[in-house]
């Protein structure tokens, strides 16, 4: 197998993409090369300076430009993984990467998932509805929003007295116990 060339899509804070970094870290078969968001201020960015992996901010309309896949082909990219990017693939690039983009989603799909349900929102509408599970999901992109393959799915027990960052602290620890273990397991299918 080539060496696999991973870039890392992210809006936020940035944790689950340095996790992922540095489960690959000195893993001849799979790199991290490229940290891509949508957010000037996002902590992803500073995450991947520290790291001193490439990074790039590419707003909405630069990713929706299909001059974007270019770069990512300039990077030699093999494989997009989604880790709290909030923007929606376009549908060029979906087309580009069929069956090569991952994402994790925190809570167990088809519940909670489509068009604004991420972080805190999933979160707030898991507690309000009295779920007793929740959890995370990793699946496929395609172009509907958290409606593709299902890879992977791991629940846990929410509690009477969960807060939202006591359920958003449960649901990191499985996302990092495990998204980084199932992207190596899909490459390892390629």
């Amino acid at each position: 197998m080539n060496k696999c060339s991973i870039a890392i899509f992210a809006s936020g804070d940035g944790s689950n993409a340095e996790n992922i970094i540095n489960y690959f870290k000195g893993n001849d078969a799979v790199n991290v090369v490229l940290i891509v968001s949508n957010r000037a201020g996002a902590g992803v960015l500073q995450r991947a300076k520290k790291l001193e992996v490439p990074h790039l901010l590419s707003q909405r309309e630069e990713l929706n430009n299909p001059t974007f896949l270019l770069l990512l082909e300039q990077q030699k990219i093999d494989l997009i993984v989604l880790a709290g990017f909030i923007l929606k693939i376009p549908t060029y690039l979906i087309a580009a990467f069929s069956a090569r983009i991952i994402n994790i989603h925190p809570a167990l799909l088809p519940k909670y998932g489509g068009k604004g349900m991420y972080g805190d929102q999933v979160h707030k509408s898991v507690l309000l509805n009295k779920e007793r599970q929740s959890g995370i999901t990793i699946h496929l992109v395609n172009e509907h929003y958290d409606e593709g393959k299902i890879l992977f799915q791991k629940s846990c027990e929410v509690m009477a007295d969960d807060e939202v960052r006591d359920l958003a602290e449960r649901i990191h620890q499985l996302e990092y116990q495990y998204f980084p273990k199932i992207i190596e397991d899909y490459i390892n299918r390629f």
